[in-house]
């Protein structure tokens, strides 16, 4: 029986995992690196132990440090949660050799399944449809797309979209770098990319004694950077036939490699509705709360049990309703979903228990905690569940919409927009739809933000004292302030505050919260200041604004043609055979930074001559840091 679990995993996992001990009793070790020693998981465990370092290769990739941990702090289990080393048969075996029980998959099941390119004639072997994968080296325009993949690991790290050749080399390239440094091995694969498809899969769950469950589908069609955002279970709009076509691979794929525990059976669906394998993994998925809210499940609990040697019935509950999850990061959507390092000021999204509609929230961050650069920018996931489909994807959407989220900027609005989307809402939506979708989903709503930064400036007004009426002489030209690209203007009057927009009236002001009637409609905003930056939250939209002229942009103090490192992270490499005096191209790719275990692309502003480089290869740099400068051709030639 485990008595004490160490977790080897951080943030919203770790913490996810510590809630489900707690119930059942057992104790709980954390382990952390430097620059998470004020981590909530940390905070949660009850004993927790130092990983020395930062860097994932130096902290929660070491699984000899992490034994170590274990065996130091007394704990008789070791749990990976997902990502990190959760896949990983060596440390699977290390725990195992070390005495301790290992909450996850045989070792062999998980070597079966590592590589992908194993995995895939594996699968071929039991029957299960396929992609047939391509030779990169010997790819042809008629191969095109492709999809690269890193053969370990998973969560969107090492996979490039190629659909052109020139671009098929540099892409390897990234992936497999990529792909190393997120899981120690740069092996990557190619196979067809199926335009339009849905990402569909199966969670399974086998005991020691034969009995595996196919615990129903799940969608997490809607991805960024071949990463899921939302999810949803059941899988909307599949036929019965496919149902069982899936059902019968995932039970297919689990009896291949003698499964033990919980994992998933990912499959991509094209739009002729066929079914093909896409990988196994052999460990707990982050969208797992879906499954437990539909078939009233914990799936973690199940995992302990399993552990110690449970034998699950014979058959699993019967589903119920419908459950869909939202990932809320820490993250700029409009930016290429550049990650936003940075103090989290407020996280605040009302949860709801019960036997009707539920709304549940698994965190990983608590306001004061700061999201760094050196691990994904997970702050939350919002899940809701109620009996129908259309009842949960609203429930989730109001939720996102009234939450409080201040701090870095977020993907919430990208969120809540999605769910609203009529493709989505109307379940006919597949992998590509952020690339068809994004630049409506984040085109800034220019009149409420108007309003937002004239509560915020009305709010300033009062809260550094610019009391209104008695006998005091009141200026006759308006007040000005600029939030963002706003620029408000009101006059102080002896009854308070009078504004310059016709339709709007400011009718009542506090420091925290203002109400404006608008075109004859009372609404509310609720202010809070964080230095320069404000964030404004009414029923109906959030805004985060920084005021002006605080802290200038330093963007507008270099010179044309600079190019600015767009988040804090380490730069890995520059394109080959550039230095200062090379000729580039609008779009070129010219440095790649790490950031969150993600690689971001800073490419050349315009076509001309490279007349700076200041990065290096291995270097830290902060946001905003000058990179380089091209001088565009335009400019030279005058």
């Amino acid at each position: 029986m485990i008595s004490t679990l160490l977790v080897a995993n951080r943030g919203e996992i770790a913490c996810r995992i510590f809630r489900t001990c707690r119930e059942r009793g057992i104790a709980t070790v954390a382990v952390f690196s430097d620059a998470d020693a004020g981590a909530l998981h940390v905070r949660e465990a009850d004993t927790a132990v130092r990983l020395p370092g930062a860097a994932p290769a130096d902290t929660y990739l070491r699984g000899d440090q992490i034994v170590k941990a274990a065996l130091a702090a007394g704990a008789d289990a070791v749990h990976p949660g997902y990502g990190f080393l959760s896949e990983n048969a060596e440390f699977a075996r290390a725990v195992l050799d070390a005495g301790l029980v290992w909450v996850g998959p045989p070792p062999e099941a998980i070597e079966a399944m590592a590589s992908k390119t194993r995995a895939k004639e594996l699968m071929a072997a039991a029957g299960v449809p396929l992609l047939a994968p391509v030779d990169p080296a010997s790819a042809t325009e008629a191969d095109l797309p492709l999809l690269l993949k890193a053969a370990a690991g998973g969560g969107g790290r090492g996979m490039r979209l190629v659909r052109q050749l020139a671009d098929l080399k540099d892409e390897l390239a990234a992936a497999s770098a990529e792909a190393r440094s997120a899981f120690g091995d740069g092996e990557v694969f190619a196979e067809p990319y199926v335009e339009r498809g849905r990402h569909v899969e199966v969670q399974i769950l086998a005991d020691a004694h034969g009995t595996v469950w196919a615990l129903g589908t799940r969608d997490c069609s809607l991805q960024r950077r071949h990463q899921k955002v939302i999810e949803e279970s059941p899988a909307p709009g599949l036929t019965a036939g496919l149902r069982a076509t899936l059902t019968d691979a995932a039970l297919a794929a689990a009896r291949a490699v003698e499964y033990r525990g919980a994992g998933t059976v990912e499959f991509l669906i094209s739009p002729a509705g066929r079914a093909y394998f896409l990988e196994m993994n052999t460990r707990l998925q982050v969208e797992h709360p879906v499954t437990e809210e539909v078939f009233g499940l914990d799936l973690v609990a199940l995992q302990l049990a399993l552990a110690e040697g449970a034998k699950l019935p014979p058959e699993p509950p019967a589903p119920r309703g419908h459950a869909v999850e939202a990932r809320l990061y820490a993250e700029d959507p409009a930016r290429g979903w550049a990650p936003q390092p940075g103090r989290v000021h407020e996280l605040t999204v009302r949860e709801r228990r019960g036997t009707g509609p539920r709304l549940r929230v698994d965190a990983g961050y608590c306001p004061g905690d700061s999201v760094g650069v050196h691990y994904d920018s997970l702050l939350a996931k919002v899940i809701a569940w109620a009996p129908t489909r259309t009842e949960a994807v609203r429930l989730l959407a109001d939720a996102l919409r009234r939450a409080r989220v201040h701090g870095p900027v977020t993907n919430r609005e990208l969120l809540v927009r999605s769910l609203r989307h009529p493709e989505f809402t109307d379940g006919h939506f597949d992998t590509g739809f952020y690339d068809r979708h994004l630049d409506a989903l984040t085109d800034p709503d220019a009149e409420g933000g108007g309003r937002a930064a004239l509560a915020a400036a009305l709010a300033d007004a009062v809260r550094h004292g610019h009391r209104v009426g008695g006998w005091r002489n009141l200026p006759s030209q308006p007040q000005i302030k600029t939030y963002g690209e706003h620029e408000v203007r009101y006059h102080r009057t002896r009854d308070g505050f009078r504004v310059e927009e016709e339709g709007v009236r400011a009718i009542a002001v506090a420091p925290d919260r203002v109400t404006l009637e608008i075109e004859g409609v009372l609404r509310h905003f609720d202010v809070a200041e964080y230095g320069e930056l404000v964030h404004i939250d009414s029923p109906t939209a959030s805004y985060r604004l920084l005021a002006h002229p605080r802290f200038t942009d330093p963007r507008t103090a270099t010179a044309p043609g600079s190019l600015l490192a767009p988040m804090p992270g380490t730069v890995v490499r520059i394109a080959d055979g550039i230095g200062e005096g090379s000729a580039v191209t609008a779009g070129q790719p010219l440095v790649w930074l790490e950031a969150m275990k993600m690689e971001h692309r800073v490419v050349s502003p315009a076509s001309g001559t490279l007349t700076a480089l200041h990065a290096v290869p291995g270097s830290q740099v902060e946001v905003g840091a000058l990179l380089a400068v091209v001088t565009d051709t335009a400019q030279e030639e005058r």
